[in-house]
């Protein structure tokens, strides 16, 4: 029966399988191999798209098309697969992003199998991430991703590629580390032995052994988020990594770690998230403005950008800290919208570096006369990464305020602070993207940027619509995305109330006193949303 097949399984394996044949196609000059490879990723965007439409259930929050199968029994590894809200729209954004990077890469001249077989390898690890339910199995997959990204970078990037490929692995590598550790610490806690999420999250540990896997996990996701200090990897490796490479760390890699700190720290150590909150949304204020000053004093397009993705995945802290269902919205609506946005940032930073062959905004001069579709979409994009009402970035990151806003966990005075001086961020963002434009297409005119040819062709156009029209679609009705999630953020911000049962603002017990209360009040009432702002909350959820 057609309910029964392994659709989960399926979506995984075949870019992989797909991959296998490409060093045995018969190809001289790289045209069959791209066609495949495109050709692949379109077939598997499909696929993704007809098994959601079709076998999913938007309205239920648990999880599904589970999949189980004894893979290594000796370890206690197992192949197990589920979706649900958390992860579904990042397997659809994986796929679509993927796809578009495939074809962004269209002119790769130096080897190109090895480039689109890549491709291929790295759409499998991406979403077999995101479908993981067995922690062993998550931290094997979290690790196989690095090595497409590595070569990427190495083999395909700038004249620092292997400073910046070296730098990645290391601190990704490394870092993975904590979740092997957490992992077996909690799989060995107990009577059983387990790996399971689910049978994880039934497990009631120590609160100090909570707080030791709750740092591991924060570590790990931190540099993959990245969370300021475990950042410096990331403009690097944007610097110079192709843009293929840049769309998808972008646009996928940074969203693992985001949907990590929701699926283990906060969904299956909720009672350490009780600690750790209040530090997330410290954080979050630090990337936001961090990241916002950073990326004014690059003079390099592609690291000014990569320090806009640092302040902007801010946001996603501090949704996740909001013990609200609205703020975890948001946090889940900001990876979404950022994934669009940075990947045509970046996927247009590219187009005028194939123009110019340089990434120093002084060095590329006013070449809006000459490539005026490129600056109208670059433009384009600008305005929705500094979340200009009726784009995408501004719904999330509205979201988030209202989240956090509407928490009765916090004081009024961390909310406030909180939430100002993410606002002075807000106010720093417009500064370093217009004048980023203003460099790069209104600066001194370079000599050789004159002909008309330079402008976007079409296949660069069809990429970048590609990516707006979602973005402006999900800024004027934002419920194409929340609508796949709701019921999902819903039942894990519960959850995470559970666990902090005294709520009531103005109490004064500490946040240990809240954790340890867990035990005697297992269920609360979602706090009351003021009236004031009824009306504004209702028009984001439609």
């Amino acid at each position: 029966m057609i309910s029964e097949f392994p659709w989960l399984t399926a979506i995984i394996a075949f870019p992989l399988i797909a991959a296998l044949a490409i060093p045995v196609l018969p190809d001289t000059d790289g045209k069959t191999v791209r066609l495949y490879a495109l050709g692949i990723g379109i077939l598997e965007f499909g696929l993704i798209v007809y098994t959601f439409a079709t076998q999913y259930d938007f309205s239920s929050s648990s999880l599904q098309l589970v999949e189980r199968y004894s893979w290594v029994p000796q370890l206690g590894l197992n192949w197990s697969v589920g979706v649900d809200g958390l992860s579904m729209p990042l397997v659809v954004l994986t796929g679509f992003v993927t796809t578009l990077a495939t074809f962004a890469g269209w002119n790769i001249q130096i080897k190109p199998r090895l480039f689109f077989g890549l491709m291929l390898v790295m759409y499998s690890a991406q979403i077999a991430v995101f479908l993981a339910q067995d922690l062993l199995m998550f931290f094997m997959l979290w690790e196989l991703e690095l090595v497409p990204v590595y070569l990427l970078i190495s083999i395909w990037g700038g004249a620092q590629r292997f400073y910046a490929a070296t730098k990645f692995i290391l601190y990704t590598a490394l870092a993975s580390i904590f979740i092997l550790v957490a992992a077996l610490a909690l799989a060995f806690y107990g009577d059983t032995v387990t790996f399971d999420f689910a049978q994880l999250g039934l497990k009631e540990y120590p609160i100090e052994l909570e707080l030791l896997a709750y740092t591991g996990f924060l570590i790990a996701f931190g540099v993959k988020l990245p969370i300021f200090p475990f950042h410096t990897w990331l403009p690097d490796a944007h610097g110079e990594a192709p843009a293929p490479g840049s769309m998808i760390l972008a646009g996928v890699l940074l969203k693992m770690g985001g949907y990590a700190l929701i699926r283990l720290n906060a969904e299956m150590l909720p009672h350490a998230h009780v600690y750790f909150a209040p530090v997330l949304a410290v954080l979050g204020v630090v990337n936001i403005i961090y990241g916002a000053l950073a990326a004014f004093s690059q003079d390099n397009l592609k690291r000014r950008l990569a320090y806009s993705s640092i302040s902007h995945m801010g946001f996603v802290l501090i949704g996740i800290a909001s013990f609200t269902a609205l703020g975890i919205n948001g946090a889940m609506l900001q990876m979404l919208s950022h994934g669009l946005i940075a990947a045509v940032l970046f996927f247009l930073a590219g187009v005028t570096y194939e123009r110019t062959h340089t990434l120093s905004m002084d060095k590329m001069g006013g070449i809006a006369k000459s490539m005026p579709t490129t600056f109208a979409l670059f433009t384009f994009a600008s305005m929705a990464s500094l979340a200009l009402p009726g784009m995408s970035g501004f719904v999330g990151e509205l979201t988030i305020f209202l989240g956090l806003t509407t928490s009765d966990v916090y004081s009024d005075g961390f909310k406030t602070t909180i939430v100002f001086l993410s606002a002075v961020g807000l106010l720093i963002t417009p500064v370093y993207l217009l004048s980023m434009l203003r460099r790069v297409f209104f600066g001194n005119q370079l000599s050789s940027i004159a002909a008309p040819w330079l402008d976007a062709t079409p296949r660069e156009l069809a990429i970048a619509f590609s990516l707006l029209i979602p973005i402006i679609g999900i800024g004027w009705y934002p419920k194409l995305a929340t609508q796949t999630y709701d019921s999902t953020t819903v039942a894990v911000a519960a959850h995470l109330r559970a666990a902090q049962p005294l709520v009531a603002q103005g109490n004064n017990a500490s946040f240990y006193d809240r954790a340890m209360a867990w035990k005697s009040q297992r269920a609360i009432a979602s706090p009351a949303i003021p009236s004031k702002l009824v009306n504004v909350v209702d028009r984001i959820k439609t």
